[in-house]
């Protein structure tokens, strides 16, 4: 069977459907209305033409940045880091403990450290991220299965040395990156021996909290739909993941907002049995309402949709399936953040550069190839964010303000007094009145 047969099968028998929920979800969750006036510095309103243009969703859509001069050439490196900020304005920043301090006490911070491959050092991330008005994201506090070789396996040891860990991280970065991954798939295996501590969840939230006071704390998890979070036969509250979150948070633990990984990691021959529930915008929505039980902002911490090949329709597959998948979680209410996983094929986890027969690269689930040209699947993206989801209006204010209604972020206002211009800036905030003065 061709892919193009089964692949958005689930959607397409209810399109209708999904789509006037979709639309509805966006206008309800997405959107605010608004209303702008203009004013001398007495407080005059003053005669206007306006144009109000959204500049920045609030709405975060991200990747993670792991290739950040990370590639064989200069060339290479520029063109990436142009194309990440042309339609991302979140980055995943890689804190794993294993190759942020390859030894003891040598913490690779500083832009200039020792290159480790898909780990540039936080400080160059960060640098990259204030030049462009990107928000960082760490991953991950705690992950034990990325612990460094010299740490024993021994749990109060481990417990020592992860405080040290997340007190020097919070006094180094804490201030800059709002939000940090605690602890992820807690629901895989580890060989160490804190792993399987019965209390590695509520304690690395309650460490988290200490030297984390104002930052969002989030609990993530891997995919796995046969066992972690989404569950290939829909059992309720019963799903692990579920049962997990439960459970720590009756023992206190302070999760903020709720990770859930959507990485489709299956060989091509599964494809068909895999896409039937996870392709399935029922079946998605019936996990975000589920989900929502707890009352907490949740994201799409990694994505990775396969396309398995350079073939046009494969490609344009992927790009359908991206399409329909953003659409989707940017409708459902309790979503703040989806992030994709790998931006460039070819520099994907657990293979060579370049090799699309290994590891993660055997999935060509990136956004653009390994030369760097864009896949439909970006180009998809892009028309998404900045232009199908985009706030572009005008109108006139004076005595009586302009009203409009527009997609929740940071705003630019050129506004026109007299034939002079003048350009402000100004924010749509969900759950805010939204009475914009602006004051020439």
């Amino acid at each position: 069977m061709e892919r193009k047969d089964y692949l958005l099968q689930a959607y397409h028998q209810n399109q209708s459907e999904i789509d006037a929920r979709v639309r509805e979800g966006i206008e309800t969750y997405r959107k605010g209305n608004a209303t702008l006036r203009v004013q001398d510095k007495d407080g005059k309103p003053l005669a206007a033409s306006v144009r109000v243009r959204l500049k920045n969703h609030a709405f975060r859509f991200g990747a993670n940045c792991f290739m950040l001069d990370e590639m064989e050439s200069a060339e290479k490196n520029e063109h990436y880091k142009e194309k990440f900020a042309e339609v991302f304005n979140l980055a995943t920043l890689p804190f794993y403990w294993k190759d942020l301090e390859p030894q003891p006490g040598n913490l690779r911070f500083a832009a200039d450290s020792e290159k480790i491959y898909r780990r540039p050092a936080p400080d160059l991330c960060l640098a990259y991220c204030r030049q462009h008005g990107i928000e960082p994201k760490a991953h991950c506090l705690n992950y034990m299965q990325w612990s460094p070789d010299w740490l024993p396996d021994d749990i109060d040891e481990t417990k020592r040395l992860l405080e040290k860990r997340f007190a020097e991280l919070a006094d180094r970065y804490s201030d800059e990156i709002p939000n940090w991954e605690v602890i992820n798939e807690t629901l895989c295996g580890c060989a160490r021996k804190f792993f399987y501590d019965p209390e590695i969840v509520e304690w690395s939230f309650a460490t988290a909290r200490r030297y984390f006071p104002d930052n969002e704390l989030t609990i993530n998890e891997a995919t796995d739909p046969a066992r972690f979070v989404w569950h290939n036969h829909y059992i309720g509250n019963r799903i692990p993941y579920y049962m997990q979150i439960e459970r720590a948070l009756r023992k206190g633990a302070t999760i903020d907002s709720i990770g859930l990984q959507y990485h489709l990691f299956y060989r091509r021959e599964g494809e068909a049995e895999a896409s039937r529930m996870l392709l399935d915008p029922t079946f998605l929505y019936k996990i975000h309402d589920l989900y929502a039980d707890f009352n907490l902002p949740m994201q799409i911490t990694e994505v990775t949709v396969p396309a398995y090949s350079r073939e046009a329709q494969d490609e344009e597959l992927q790009a359908e399936a991206i399409s329909m998948l953003y659409r989707v979680w940017f409708s459902m209410e309790k979503m703040e953040k989806v992030i994709y996983w790998n931006l460039q094929d070819g520099y994907a986890a657990f293979a060579p550069q370049g090799d699309m027969t290994a590891g993660e690269n055997y999935y060509h689930g990136a956004l653009l190839r390994f030369d760097g040209s864009e896949k439909p699947a970006y180009k998809c993206l892009c028309h998404l964010i900045k232009e199908e989801w985009q706030t572009d209006e005008h109108g006139e204010c004076g005595e009586q303000a302009f009203a409009f209604r527009g997609y929740y972020g940071d705003y630019e206002a050129t506004i026109t007094v007299d034939g002079t211009t003048h350009t402000l800036p100004f924010t749509l905030k969900k759950g805010a009145e939204n009475k914009i003065v602006l004051t020439l």
